[in-house]
C-alpha cells in the first residue's frame, strides 16, 4: 500500500498535489483518511483514469455528453466570476471538446447532520448569463426557506452550478453538472428513498438551464461498465464496490 492508501493504478503523486491544492483541506484535516470519505472514493474511481482518460465509462443520465472525453481532472475549482472570497470545488471535471462535465460525489454525507444554506449576496450579482434562472429560482427558494431538502445539499449545488457556467463560458464548453451518490445500507430505506426523490425533485427544478443536471447511483455506475477492455478496469471497478462498499 502506498502512504495515501489508494487502490493500484491511482497515481500517488498527482493525487497528493491535487489535494493540496482542493478547497476542503482533505489531508491536512485527515478526512479523506477516514472509512466513511467521500472523498476517497471519488479521487480513486476517478484519477485513475487520469492517465487514460479515453477509457473512462460514459456517465449515466448525461446522454448529451459526448463521449470519450480528452481530460480527467479530480478536486478542480470552478471559481465565479470575481477574485475574492470563496470558490466552488468540484470532485472530479471531464472535458470535452463541447462539454465541461463537473462532479459532485456524495457518500454518507446525506444522511448525516441538516443541511445549511450559506448563499451569500455575492451570489446575487447579474454574472450567470441569460439563461441560469432555474438556479437562481433555486437559489432564492433556498435562501427563504420556502423550499427545504433533507438529505440533498441543493445550496452546494446550486453554488457549483454558478461555478460551472462561469468556467464554461472561459473554455467556451457546456456545462454539465453530474450528481452521484452511494447509498450506504446502513441508513435504512426511508433516508435512502427520501435522497432520491429530493435528486428527481432538484432535477425537475433546475431543468432549462444552461448548466444540464443529471445523477446516477454509484453502484447503477459502476454497473454499467463494459469491463472487458482496457486491462485492469475490471480489478479497478471490483476493487470500489469492495473497499467502499458500493
Amino acid at each position: 500500500m502506498n502512504s495515501l492508501n489508494l487502490l493500484p493504478g491511482v497515481p500517488q503523486d498527482y493525487v497528493r498535489t491535487q489535494l493540496g491544492k482542493g478547497g476542503g483541506k482533505e489531508l491536512k484535516s485527515g478526512k479523506f483518511f477516514s472509512s466513511e470519505s467521500s472523498a476517497a472514493l471519488a479521487v480513486n474511481a476517478f484519477a485513475w483514469f487520469y492517465e487514460r482518460p479515453e477509457v473512462l465509462p460514459a456517465l449515466l443520465g448525461a446522454e448529451s455528453v459526448t463521449w470519450p472525453p480528452s481530460r480527467v481532472e479530480v478536486e478542480c475549482c470552478c471559481r465565479f466570476p470575481w477574485s475574492g472570497g470563496r470558490h466552488p470545488w468540484l470532485d472530479a471535471v471531464i472535458e470535452k471538446h463541447a462539454h465541461l462535465l463537473g462532479v459532485e460525489s456524495k457518500r454518507h454525507e446525506p444522511f448525516r447532520d441538516a443541511k445549511k444554506v450559506s448563499l451569500s449576496k455575492a451570489h446575487d450579482r447579474p454574472k450567470w448569463g441569460t439563461s441560469m434562472g432555474p438556479f437562481e429560482k433555486m437559489r432564492d427558494l433556498l435562501r427563504s426557506k420556502s423550499l427545504q431538502f433533507k438529505h440533498l445539499d441543493a445550496a452546494q449545488l446550486v453554488k457549483h452550478a454558478f461555478g460551472l457556467v462561469t468556467e464554461g463560458k472561459r473554455r467556451g464548453k457546456k456545462p454539465v453538472l453530474f450528481y452521484l451518490y452511494a447509498e450506504p445500507s446502513a441508513w435504512g430505506t426511508e433516508g435512502i428513498n427520501r435522497h432520491r426523490g429530493e435528486v428527481a425533485d432538484f432535477a425537475q427544478a433546475v431543468k432549462g438551464a444552461e448548466v444540464t443536471f443529471a445523477s446516477a447511483r454509484w453502484r447503477e455506475w459502476l454497473d454499467s461498465w463494459d469491463v472487458k477492455n482496457p486491462p485492469g478496469l475490471k480489478l479497478h471497478q471490483e476493487l470500489l464496490i469492495k473497499r467502499f462498499e458500493l
